[in-house]
This record gives C-alpha cells, sequence and structure tokens, in this order.
C-alpha cells in the first residue's frame, strides 16, 4: 500500500513538472512572437469593424480620431467625418486608446512609405497644412516629394498654388514631419 502511495507522490509530480515546463515554454514563445511585432502591426489592429478612437500624441500636440489605415511609416486617421490627417509614425511619442492585437501588413501594404503617401498628396495639388515634430503648420502646396523630404510651395491655405500666391518654398525632411492634413 505504501509503495501505491508513493508512485502515486511521484506521478503527480512528474505532472505537476510537466505542465510547468509546458506553461513556461507557452510563455517563452508568447514573448518571442510579441518581441517580432511593430508598430505598423498593432495599430493595424485597431482599423476595421469596431474600430474605436485613438490618441495619437505627437509631442505638443495630439491628433485624436478613428484609424483608417496604417503604412510602415505613416498613420490615416479621421478626426471627424470627412476630415482626414496623415501622421508620421517617427513623430508619435505614445498612443492613447490602443486595443491588445497586432495584424500583419500586407507585402503592399509595407511598401508603400510615407514618401508615397507623399507624392500621391503632391499629385492631387490640393493645399495641405503641415505641422512639423516642433508644432509649427505651415500651409501650401507639396511641389516635390524625394527620397526622403518634399518641398513645399508655402501660400495661404484658402488660395490655390498660382505664382502670385507663393510667398516661399521650403524642403522639409520627413523626420520632421508630423501632420499632414488637406485643407
Amino acid at each position: 500500500m505504501r509503495w501505491d502511495l508513493l508512485f502515486d507522490d511521484l506521478e503527480a509530480q512528474l505532472e505537476i513538472g510537466g505542465a510547468l515546463e509546458r506553461d513556461a515554454e507557452v510563455a517563452d514563445r508568447t514573448r518571442r512572437e510579441r518581441a517580432l511585432l511593430d508598430l505598423q502591426a498593432r495599430l493595424l489592429a485597431q482599423t476595421g469593424p469596431g474600430a474605436t478612437a485613438l490618441g495619437l500624441v505627437l509631442g505638443p500636440q495630439e491628433v485624436a480620431g478613428r484609424l483608417l489605415d496604417v503604412g510602415p511609416d505613416w498613420a490615416l486617421l479621421e478626426t471627424r467625418p470627412g476630415r482626414e490627417v496623415l501622421v508620421a509614425l517617427a513623430a508619435v511619442r505614445a498612443v492613447r486608446g490602443a486595443r491588445p492585437g497586432a495584424r500583419l501588413p500586407s507585402v503592399v501594404a509595407r511598401r508603400f512609405t510615407l514618401g508615397a503617401a507623399m507624392r500621391a498628396v503632391s499629385r492631387d495639388r490640393v493645399p495641405v497644412e503641415l505641422t512639423d515634430v516642433d508644432g509649427r503648420a505651415r500651409t501650401g502646396t507639396v511641389d516635390v516629394v524625394g527620397a526622403d523630404h518634399l518641398d513645399l510651395a508655402e501660400h495661404p491655405g484658402d488660395e490655390v498654388r498660382r505664382p502670385g500666391n507663393v510667398t516661399g518654398t521650403v524642403l522639409v525632411p520627413f523626420s520632421a514631419i508630423a501632420s499632414v492634413r488637406r485643407l
């Protein structure tokens, strides 16, 4: 009878040890998988049906709204119906209201960078308000988009880009852009 109790006790210890080892392995794999997720994947999980408002803290300002889309280095928020703001992820200091989870982007989505988004804005020739990482806002039209910068023809936001309306041109590195909003 005592031998049965001893063997039962040893078997229980082995089962507990196996369960602890399995739990440790699951926890370790979970940490490894989370370590591979980037901000784009985390933010993509915040888009789509059931998306709630987020706040993107950009140093001195915060842009709040429903996240519409995310690229590798930008996010597009709808701050109110019909009003969208493109935010450079490099300018984001914190995200308020994000739910847990992640969604991996497609290969195409990984390639659609801030430069590609700014080329689309430039092609449309619409006035924009460009806010830099220091909180300074400039209005004008994006004339040229390079590999890591753009040229903004400055003019009042309520006027179209005409030579007589342009007050100057400023070259803005992508690293200095916090947000861009069409006017």
